[in-house]
């Protein structure tokens, strides 16, 4: 059994629901997805938030492009983040302090104010964002996938990429069926190097790395769903309140191969010490876990654009942990280059060079 379509986007997660979606506007469209629900590695996994002052200097851009159209759709719950800076830490402080837009350094005494869990003697430099807001996840993935079905798109579970070939026109051969279009989107995730190479393409050196949280219950007589997130500059560990609990993370990017990544105990058990060091409330218990995929190109920045063989393969991988954040901008733009259309001049205005993001840096 064979379909014939414009594109076929391999992958349901937000990168791919989201291009898919803008695709199926003027395009006939499939996703492939290998499991048996879309978002299943990462993107049902995240904890997302929108953090314009967080990522490389493409993801900055797309992020601060995102921002618009993330509060005009509801997605949005407006939480502060607060760093601190121990005295270790000063390079990273600076650093940060370096780049950012909107973000100000406050007194320590004003940190203690917003989060009362502050340890005396932690911090030498606490730094407040007041642009950050909570993600609703799941109604950002959602609303991708109910738009593309609206349009006409075909999303297939259950169909993992067995074979990848260019005859004339790409052919993506899954169990019991077969997909034939001019244009494949690689939105695979951390999968990405392996559909490339199905495709006779040199893998970039996608890299994914696993990231723990823990759910731990907060304490008790306090507000402390009205904390800010909190973390430290050196990116050694991260809290956020999330539906009544608090989730903490030792803020890891621990190497591996892709596959269903779980939490690793041992570091999660340092991250937490870690933020026990900073604060004045004891974790007694872990109520839960659970670990994703966060997938990096060799220099951090994400590879989106047409592959240099221009045979219709697209690439839209290497998002790292800022794919949810800067979702509804990449997609726009993704989808205008698949087209080959103008980038989207509010994207461009933030300062993206689109060699920057290009797989054909790899080429050279």
């Amino acid at each position: 059994m064979s379909k014939d379509f414009d594109i076929i986007v391999i992958g349901a997660g937000i990168a791919g629901a989201s291009v898919a979606a803008h695709l199926a506007a003027n395009r006939r469209v499939a996703i492939c997805e290998m499991e048996d629900r879309p978002g299943y590695h990462t993107t049902g996994r995240s904890a997302a938030m929108y953090e314009p002052n967080y990522g490389s200097p493409p993801m900055l851009a797309l992020t601060r492009a995102a921002g618009a159209e993330f509060w005009a759709g509801g997605f949005l719950e407006k939480r502060d983040t607060m760093f601190f800076a121990p005295p270790e830490q000063g390079e990273q402080f600076q650093h940060l302090m370096g780049f950012q837009k909107g973000m100000r350094e406050i007194s320590v005494a004003e940190a203690r104010q917003r989060f009362p869990f502050l340890r005396d003697g932690y911090a030498a430099h606490a730094v407040l964002d007041e642009g950050t807001a909570d993600i609703d996840v799941d109604a950002l993935h959602q609303h991708y996938l109910k738009l593309f079905r609206q349009r006409g798109g075909e999303v297939h579970c259950d169909h993992a990429v067995q074979g990848l070939e260019k005859n004339g026109q790409w052919t993506v051969r899954t169990r019991g069926e077969t997909f034939r279009a001019p244009i494949i989107v690689d939105a695979a995730g951390a999968w990405g190097d392996v559909v490339a190479q199905m495709a006779g393409r040199k893998p970039i050196g996608l890299q994914p790395k696993r990231r723990s949280m823990a759910v731990v219950p907060g304490p008790e007589g306090e507000d402390f769903m009205k904390w800010p997130m909190v973390g430290d500059v050196g990116e050694t560990w991260y809290c956020k309140p999330q539906s009544g609990k608090l989730l903490i993370s030792p803020a890891e990017a621990t190497p591996v191969d892709p596959h269903d990544a779980y939490a690793d105990d041992m570091t999660l058990a340092e991250g937490i010490a870690r933020f026990s060091e900073a604060v004045n409330y004891e974790v007694t218990r872990v109520e839960r876990t659970w670990g994703g995929l966060r997938s990096f190109a060799p220099d951090g920045c994400p590879v989106v654009g047409y592959d240099a063989q221009d045979d219709g393969f697209f690439w839209l991988i290497g998002q790292g942990g800022y794919g949810i954040q800067s979702s509804p901008a990449l997609s726009r733009l993704a989808a205008a280059l698949v087209r080959g259309d103008a980038p989207p001049t509010d994207i461009m205005d933030e300062g993206l060079v689109l060699a920057e993001i290009s797989p054909r840096r790899f080429a050279q």
